[in-house]
């Protein structure tokens, strides 16, 4: 069994990483999402809150993809979470050059840490490329429309949140 893990802070989960999810599903058997447990970058969602939404949304991309996708939060270092979730590939999505940069120091870090485990990166599409979780917030704090960053359930919570 395939099973890859594409892990993130998804606060919140925008229609960005839902493409990611969407064709990283297609790649493996099974797809945990892994919503980092991050303080340092004090989420505007509760890790709970997070959960629930990325269930929520990829309840429907598991049934259209037929690939098991579970949401798994955790703490630790990434490659000891793949170690706990018994993935093989990690997957990240790519925005723009400068994304790159970072990522090739991490699966630097992480090849050292494992040569196990591969590094697949999935560009964005080109009409997500743009999107942002920190923006997004931004955006909808200051009352501007990101109702083409994020689903109709998405767009409600954070419109609740920033009330």
């Amino acid at each position: 069994m395939r099973i890859g893990l594409y892990p993130g802070t998804f606060d919140p989960i925008t229609l960005g990483h839902i493409d990611i999810i969407r064709r990283a599903a297609v790649l493996v058997d099974r797809l945990v999402i892994g919503v980092a447990i991050n303080r340092d970058k004090g989420p505007l969602f509760r890790l709970e809150e997070r959960v629930a939404m990325i269930e929520a949304e990829c309840a429907k991309l598991s049934e259209e993809t037929g690939t098991e996708i579970v949401a798994h939060p955790f703490e630790n270092l990434l490659i000891h979470c793949a170690h706990d979730v018994g993935a093989q590939i990690i997957v990240r999505g790519l925005r723009a050059v400068a994304d790159f940069e970072y990522e090739f120091q991490m699966v630097g870090m992480n090849r050292a840490l494992d040569t196990q485990i591969e590094t697949v990166f999935l560009m964005a599409d080109a009409q997500h490329q743009a999107i942002a979780s920190k923006l997004v917030k931004e955006i909808c704090r200051l009352q501007g429309d990101v109702s083409k960053f994020v689903t109709p359930a998405v767009n409600d919570r954070l419109l609740e949140k920033l009330a």
